[in-house]
């Protein structure tokens, strides 16, 4: 009979991975009982665990390992949820935040240790260096908050990018200079690769992206794969550059940005990876560093870890408070600027670890690095928490874009092939129109005629309902599938309309127009007769996340209409989500009117062209390709921006532009 023998630290590996699991598992329920960050509880669970604890588990290469490629996911979400149209206005404000908010405690600390811990000139400016960086450790809690498209967000994530870079740099200077390396070579190589590794990242890997969503649609697995695979060719590329890894990895976020939708499939699955298995490591391995009896046993480190601590919490301090003077930010704001820029990480214990294995830095300044990253994290993840939901309220109290009703969108189905890109859309247009998040479900709808054989039919709509449920469970989407028995299909989607109240009508295009159709009306005629919603009419060829741009035709008198505000702010919430620019083709009638929701000098950026006759309107198609998306502002028979012409927009669209995507508006009435 086997004999059971424990013996610690654990060293059998499936021991050790169920209980980190476990601690994964149970730290964020108790701790959600007691109303604290889990990422707290997680480093004291290291602290606890760890070899200077209870030496139940050691700091293992695979706990390193794991912790690696954690701080890299964080890095590399950061990147990947910045909205790239925010941080392109905000990149004067984002660069002049990361020089105030590394340069603040940078030249505090120089003095501050030279002059009051009596380090040398060279300790002092590398362990200086240090304060001046900051880790995005806290950044789950924002992206579980919503509010990462929030200026004071924006900026501080930007800000990173410098903040690191700079710490960073003067770490190989400094080690080069120990070395007696610091030369016109030296200056050389390092200003070379650089550049080299920007251009690789920042201008091939999109395109070789593009290349692979294009090809590689529908296989979701080789999509994540394909994405893990960029990220970690980046943070390796960095290293060979000089740089941290971290850097490569949040260059990668920004350089995936476009290609990875916040509603899609796959950015669900990289957020559940990092959150529930990665991120969890690196913070248990922070944790692990600390040792109680240094802190509590040596004075040395006691004091030497105050002062860093205490030129951290007062340069960043200082940084989030100029800038909230400098911007008019509130002051919950600038308590997330502050309580994101605290947490030190990635690139102190880098920088710390390399200039103690130099001689730079002594065993008093590694353990109050370990003690600063403990008590600045925990800082970090408790302020960000308190502040960030006081924020999030702020936030939602002064969005004067909520609507008084709340939007519905209806997706009737009846093509197998066109399914997942209706729902897709679906979930962009509900994420943009609701600004609670998914505040209601999308409704996918099959109509059956009532007629004989219905019940088969009912059995076969039944599978169709079922692959959009699926589709939408793979991307944490809430939708609530509708089927209705009616004598006409057109009547069904207007009665299911009516009765869920909905406000807007997503359907699939099709170009084929039978004799039937032309003496009873398409169901798209009946729909637009008997309802006034919002109807899209679409037919999307590309991957809604290889679109750079939006071709935007508003015809004469668009801005009149009653349903007006609502398709305005259905095409602007489609542009931000997958961040498109927007060219509009208006009537310089028009212009005034459109210009108020849609400004030159926004968010988005719009570009305007004048239109003269409906004869121009076919000349359009040269401009567009499989990257563009044409929207048609139409309207119904007998609305006030209703033109003969728009009659036939669907001819036109089957002969003209057969390899566009596009989509056509009916506005509501």
């Amino acid at each position: 009979m086997p004999t059971f023998q424990w013996t610690l630290p654990i060293q059998e590996p499936v021991s050790i991975f169920a209980c980190i699991l476990l601690i994964f598992l149970l730290v964020p329920i108790i701790l959600r009982q007691i109303k604290l960050p889990s990422i707290m509880g997680l480093i004291l669970m290291g602290v606890a665990f760890g070899p200077h604890g209870l030496q139940i588990l050691e700091r293992s290469q695979s706990i390193i390992l794991f912790g690696t490629v954690g701080l890299l996911y964080i890095a590399f979400v950061a990147g990947l949820e910045v909205d790239l149209n925010d941080f392109k206005n905000n990149r004067k404000k984002s660069v002049l935040f990361g020089i105030m908010s590394f340069s603040i405690p940078f030249i505090i600390g120089i003095f501050v240790v030279r002059y009051f811990l009596e380090y040398e000139w060279t300790t002092s400016i590398l362990l200086a260096s240090t304060f001046g960086s900051h880790t995005l450790l806290s950044y789950p809690i924002v992206s579980r908050l919503g509010i990462t498209k929030n200026e004071s967000v924006n900026i501080t994530i930007g800000g990173s990018i410098l903040t690191d870079f700079f710490a960073l740099l003067i770490l190989a200077i400094i080690s080069s200079s120990t070395q007696g390396d610091l030369n016109v070579l030296f200056w050389g190589k390092l200003s070379g690769s650089l550049i080299l590794f920007m251009i690789i990242v920042l201008y091939f890997l999109p395109r070789v992206a593009k290349w692979f969503f294009t090809n590689l649609e529908a296989e979701g697995t080789s999509q994540f794969t394909f994405v893990l695979a960029m990220v970690f060719s980046s943070a390796f590329l960095a290293k060979q550059a000089g740089l941290e890894p971290i850097l490569g990895s949040f260059l990668a976020g920004l350089a995936l940005n476009k290609f990875i939708l916040h509603t899609s499939t796959l950015m669900n699955r990289i957020d559940f990876v990092g959150k529930a298995l990665f991120i969890p490591f690196f913070l248990i391995g922070v944790g692990m560093l600390v040792d109680p009896k240094l802190v509590v046993g040596s004075s040395q480190t006691i004091i030497v870890g105050t002062v860093m601590i205490s030129c951290v919490l007062v340069g960043k301090y200082v940084a989030a408070q100029l800038i909230t003077w400098m911007f008019g930010y509130s002051k919950y704001e600038k308590m997330m600027i502050f309580s994101l820029s605290v947490a030190q990480a990635a690139a102190t214990l880098a920088a710390v670890l390399v200039g103690y294995n130099l001689g730079i830095l002594n065993e008093d300044v590694l353990n109050g690095t370990i003690l600063m990253i403990l008590v600045t994290c925990l800082i970090s993840s408790i302020l960000t928490e308190s502040y960030g939901k006081k924020l999030a309220i702020e936030i939602r109290e002064s969005d004067e874009t909520i609507a008084e009703v709340s939007k519905r969108i209806l997706v009737p189905i009846a093509n197998p092939d066109t399914i997942e890109s209706l729902i897709d859309l679906s979930f962009i247009l509900n994420h943009s129109v609701n600004s609670d998040s998914y505040e209601n479900p999308v409704y996918p709808l099959v109509v059956v005629r009532d007629e004989e054989g219905a019940e088969e039919r009912i059995r076969k709509s039944h599978e169709l309902l079922q692959q959009a449920v699926s589709h939408a469970q793979a991307s944490e989407n809430n939708v609530q599938i509708v089927t209705r028995i009616d004598w006409n299909i057109g009547h069904g989607i207007v009665r299911a309309a009516t009765e869920l109240m909905i406000t807007h009508i997503l359907m699939g295009w099709n170009g084929k127009i039978t004799a039937k159709d032309r003496v009873f009306g398409s169901v798209l005629d009946n729909v637009m007769e008997s309802s006034d919603q919002l109807i899209l009419v679409t037919r999307i060829l590309s991957p809604l996340n290889t679109i750079k741009s939006i071709l935007l035709y508003v015809p004469e008198n668009a801005e009149i209409e009653t349903g007006f505000p609502r398709w305005a702010e259905t095409v602007l919430g489609l542009a931000n989500q997958i961040n498109a620019t927007l060219e509009i083709h208006l009537h310089e009638g028009s212009r005034k009117a459109i210009e108020t929701f849609f400004p030159p000098k926004g968010r988005i950026n719009v570009q305007y062209e004048e239109i003269g006759s409906w004869s121009q309107f076919s000349s359009l198609s040269w401009k567009l390709n499989r990257e563009k998306l044409f929207v048609i502002i139409s309207a119904r028979k007998g609305a006030i921006s209703h033109d003969f012409h728009m009659d036939s927009i669907p001819h036109l669209l089957s002969h003209d532009f057969q390899s566009s995507n596009f989509v056509i508006v009916y506005p509501e009435r």
